[in-house]
């Protein structure tokens, strides 16, 4: 099978994932109980201005032609709107996408500098105290929930020394990069930084853990194989074998890991922003749920979908070209 059709076959099975969302989140909305024309208007309305409600709704319509007019207006980009914020759905969730975005590529970052090299250690000083102290590290990082975590760097860091503050960022990474591209100054990124720190970590602890467990079980495999033992009889440095040739024979199923979970982290986050309170999809969700204002809740839950497939598309792809033999299976 080619690649082209290999990435054809992944996006249709993305496209029957999407629908799956679109149908299940409108039949939560479905099913939830209350009457949505009560989160418009006061209970005590008279009857005939919430009929007239419902009327412009398209509430009176039968169930299989909401969903049929939702999916439509979903295809083109419209997820509804929000009467209680008096807002369209579509605006008020690609305004919280660059924050969750920028805590994830964050938590991913700090994943990735502190778990490779780990993993590396870890592999090729088998059964000494580095090793050991990078199985109790990652054991410690997976078993550790995330909510308590923050909780606990919140009463540490920021409360006891002070070191990082607690409230949501006043400033983005991208206007952050904007001032200091115009002005050369470089507060507003180390405020972003700043800001950043704690959630990242916090959310990137149990990603951290599983890659480390990943990169030395695949280090231990490598390093077993014949073309190691090749490489060192020509005398090529240690460091040279371990990192541009081995590691990069681990590459593959890290690659695919980091993908999947990044899109994991983006949909993941939820709790992670709440403590922190950092202005993402996970809080606009939140919020949405203690409302139980359903076109935003929807329209969230379809965002994050989407952004799963269009991840694992990409990681897909990645991984085929780097090993052609998966289009043949």
């Amino acid at each position: 099978m080619s690649l082209a059709k290999f990435l054809i076959k992944r996006l249709l099975q993305g496209v029957f994932v999407i629908w799956g969302v679109i149908t299940v989140t409108f039949g939560l909305r479905a099913v939830a109980p209350g009457d949505p024309i009560d989160l418009i208007v006061d209970p005590s309305t008279s009857p005939e201005v919430r009929e007239q409600i419902r009327q412009e709704m398209g509430l009176n319509e039968p169930l299989y032609v909401q969903y049929v007019d939702y999916v439509q207006g979903v295809l083109v980009g419209d997820l509804g709107y929000s009467y209680q914020s008096r807002r369209d759905v579509t605006v008020m969730v690609l305004e919280r996408v660059p924050a969750t975005l920028e805590l994830a590529i964050a938590a991913t970052i700090v994943a990735i500098g502190i778990a490779i090299p780990l993993g590396v250690i870890s592999a090729t000083r088998r059964h000494d105290p580095a090793d050991y102290g990078a199985t109790l590290f990652s054991l410690v990082g997976i078993s550790t929930p995330n909510f308590w975590l923050g909780i606990m760097l919140i009463l540490l860091l920021p409360v006891q020394l002070g070191v990082f503050p607690v409230s949501q960022r006043p400033v983005g990474f991208g206007t952050a990069v904007y001032s200091l591209v115009t002005t050369g100054y470089f507060n507003d990124l180390i405020t972003w930084f700043r800001h950043v720190t704690l959630p990242a970590i916090t959310l990137g602890t149990y990603f951290t853990a599983l890659i480390t467990r990943l990169t030395r079980s695949g280090m231990i495999d490598e390093l077993g194989k014949p073309y190691v033992t090749a490489t060192e009889a020509k005398g090529l440095p240690g460091v040279l074998i371990r990192f541009k040739h081995v590691l990069r024979n681990t590459m593959i199923p890290i690659i695919t890991v980091l993908g999947l979970q990044l899109g994991t982290l983006i949909g993941g986050a939820v709790i992670t922003e709440s403590v922190f309170d950092w202005p993402g999809l996970g809080r606009r969700l939140i919020d949405a749920l203690y409302a139980g204002d359903w076109p935003v809740i929807q329209g969230v839950l379809i965002f994050i979908g989407v952004g799963f497939v269009v991840i694992n598309v990409v990681v897909d792809a990645l991984y085929a070209t780097l090993n052609p033999r998966v289009t043949d299976e």
